[in-house]
């Protein structure tokens, strides 16, 4: 692996993993949807101009618009604005750590959807670690007077998660082969469409924000957490393939826990801790297993 790989990784795990921290900051002056709608306008507003410096043509076959119009919706539109929601309820650290559920999701989506991507002992074991890690973090709001209202916070995180699972599988399937860099675009072209449908809908009043921390925040989220780690993603799909380029995920909780720790003032609990390692060590059980399956068919192969 070369080191301008391992930088774009590095970048990478940083600025998605430092999103939940600005996404918490703008929900302070401005709702969940209009955050998304204006985060989506600023990041593409980016991409179209990196695709005009490139002279980039973008598919107009209907097939391939209506697959494009499921990953706008399922990878962008709808978990951005779960996560942001889920956020109005619960500390950005946790929110961080919930979506580094997606690899587990994954698993059991891609089982049902692609032919080589079946359930196996590791996964199961992986998995059922993962859900335990999870059910330890849910049980924070679970007290003697029954539940409190995170969890419908946390409940929506995960829901954002299961959404990133189902696109990741769906791309996979129907559009390999397509350009990152029009991927991203149409993506977020969409996603942005359908948002300025939604807000004025299921936000009302739309709150225009005014402080300039809050714009910063916006513009943080579009430019480097949604054009250039889009790109960065991609590029790292391209260079080491998804399974090593999915180990970003791994990344999230760590970031996403020390910034809330350090500048919003979240509280760590045993409870938020042993259910992150739990999630983390599912997540790792499968993939170590995975790479070593890899590497006993290279070895074979070679032979």
């Amino acid at each position: 692996m070369k080191l301008k790989e391992w930088g774009a990784f590095t970048l990478l795990g940083l600025i998605w993993g430092s999103s939940f921290m600005w996404i918490k900051i703008a929900l302070q002056e401005t709702g969940p949807f209009t955050l998304v709608v204006f985060r989506l306008l600023f990041g593409l507003i980016g991409l179209l101009f990196v695709a005009r410096l490139q002279k980039q043509s973008f598919p107009r076959d209907r097939r391939t618009l209506l697959a494009f119009l499921f990953m706008g919706a399922f990878n962008t539109a709808i978990p951005f604005t779960l996560i942001s929601w889920g956020e109005t309820r619960i500390d950005s650290g946790l929110a961080s750590i919930l979506n580094g559920t997606v690899p587990l999701f994954t698993i059991v989506i891609a089982h049902f959807w692609l032919h080589d991507e079946k359930i196996n002992v590791p996964r199961i074991v992986g998995l059922i670690v993962g859900f335990v890690g999870v059910v330890v973090l849910v049980s924070r709001d679970f007290g003697p007077g029954g539940v409190h209202g995170n969890i419908l916070g946390q409940l929506a995180v995960i829901a954002a998660s299961i959404c990133y699972s189902a696109a990741i599988t769906f791309s996979r399937k129907y559009l390999r082969g397509q350009p990152p860099l029009v991927q991203s675009t149409m993506v977020l072209l969409i996603a942005d469409a359908l948002m300025w449908i939604a807000t004025p809908i299921f936000e009302r009043p739309m709150i225009i924000p005014t402080l300039p921390t809050t714009w910063f925040a916006i513009a943080w989220l579009g430019l480097l957490g949604s054009c250039i780690a889009y790109l960065l993603f991609f590029y790292l799909i391209n260079a080491w393939g998804p399974t090593r380029a999915s180990l970003v995920t791994y990344v999230f909780p760590v970031i996403g826990l020390i910034l809330g720790i350090i500048f919003l003032n979240e509280v760590a609990d045993w409870r938020l801790a042993i259910g992150s390692l739990l999630i983390v060590g599912g997540i790792l059980v499968v993939n170590l297993k995975l790479r070593a399956k890899q590497e006993a068919m290279a070895v074979e192969a070679a032979d």
